[in-house]
């Protein structure tokens, strides 16, 4: 794919975290390498029978007719989302370089050298009449790495547009279903990995028990008192004892242990678990992060920002007071990979994924090539 990429362009980007919450879109200007500006973002929500039936083929072990319904669906909403974004940035199909569409995880097996994302490139770039990128994780997964996280690049560069005199070692804390987390050195040296849990264990407590998605404004948690015996019996899980990179599907972790609690406890038990999980992430790191920046939807979750706070040994921010959009960060990085991808430049690497060496990834859909075999099949 290399040489189709003229520096400065703007590309879309789409994110559908574990969560299941919605599509998230967001433009950036930049070309492989360097971060020029940042457009508009928007999130568009899934109602929750969408919802629920996205989270039925999670496992990978639903009807093959249930996932293609449910990706035909997925694809034509994140058109959707694409076509506002245009409208509310005042840009046509044509000024926009690439799409890069994530998809939604439904499998991930890194150990099996299995991943699976599912979404439709080809109908999207139809849709859209804009070029896509999808299926970023696979290259990697097949040549052994963990196919995650994929967002270090991106973190890197933005950390290189921060002042100079800003501390580092930097560490880049995304807090989506799974928590995840980038090490940036003074050198621009990378480490990344999955932690462990993010919010998932917790929205999917609080929608069992509260009818709601999420634990809004972490008021279960508040509450509740944590137990300490089943916070280190969660923390015993062998996945703690091993070294980065390394990451997590969706559902490795259970709240079965915390069943026996009442609502509250197990709320606040739960979110101490997404703190001390990500707290253990310093033992792996080469040097002490200096601060730590988190993203993501559990920055909006004050009792989880709270135990970050008394449990790591670094300042603690949400990257919105840094200028950046802690709500679109995951969607601006699939558009930055995929300006990578168009240029033929790698998007993860030995110390990110684990892969044996540097990899490209990515899988390139031409908008004409689309509209084209639309048209065949209407003659």
């Amino acid at each position: 794919m290399a040489g189709l990429l003229m520096p400065g362009k703007w590309a879309i980007g789409l994110m559908s975290g574990t969560s299941a919450d919605g599509v998230d879109a967001a433009l950036i200007e930049a070309d492989a390498e360097h971060i020029y500006a940042f457009g508009p973002a928007l999130s568009e929500p899934y109602d929750a029978a969408f919802r629920d039936k996205l989270k039925s083929t999670y496992g990978g072990k639903a009807p093959p007719d249930l996932v293609a319904e449910v990706a035909l669906e997925l694809t034509r909403r994140h058109a959707s989302a694409v076509l506002h974004l245009l409208d509310r940035a005042g840009l046509a199909a044509r000024e926009i370089a690439v799409v890069g569409f994530h998809g939604q995880t439904i499998l991930h097996a890194p150990h099996e050298r299995r991943t699976w994302q599912i979404g439709d490139g080809a109908l999207l770039a139809e849709l859209t009449g804009i070029d896509v990128v999808n299926d970023f994780r696979s290259n990697d997964v097949a040549a052994g790495g963990q196919g995650a996280p994929l967002v270090p690049i991106f973190h890197k560069a933005l950390v290189a547009a921060l002042p100079p005199e800003t501390p580092r070692p930097v560490a880049v804390l995304n807090i989506g279903g799974v928590a995840n987390v980038t090490w940036v050195g003074s050198d621009g040296s990378l480490l990344a990995f999955d932690t462990g849990p993010g919010n998932a264990l917790i929205d999917d407590w609080a929608q069992r028990h509260d009818g709601r998605p999420v634990d809004l404004g972490g008021a279960m948690a508040r509450r509740g008192r944590i137990d300490e015996d089943v916070l280190a019996k969660l923390l015993s899980h062998p996945f703690f004892d091993r070294t980065a990179p390394k990451s997590l599907d969706r559902n490795a972790f259970h709240s079965t242990l915390v069943d026996h609690l009442s609502v509250e406890d197990g709320a606040a038990t739960l979110t101490a678990f997404t703190a001390a999980a990500i707290a253990r992430a310093v033992y792996l790191f080469p040097a002490p992060a200096q601060a730590w920046l988190v993203c993501g939807g559990g920055r909006h979750n004050p009792v989880l920002m709270e135990a970050l706070e008394e449990r790591l040994d670094a300042p603690v921010r949400g990257v919105d007071q840094l200028g950046w959009d802690g709500d679109a960060l995951e969607a601006q990085a699939f558009a930055y990979l995929a300006l990578r991808s168009l240029a033929g430049l790698p998007i993860s690497f030995p110390t990110t994924t684990g892969v044996p060496q540097p990899m490209t990834g990515g899988k390139l859909w031409r908008a004409r090539d689309a509209l084209k075999a639309r048209d065949a099949l209407k003659a």
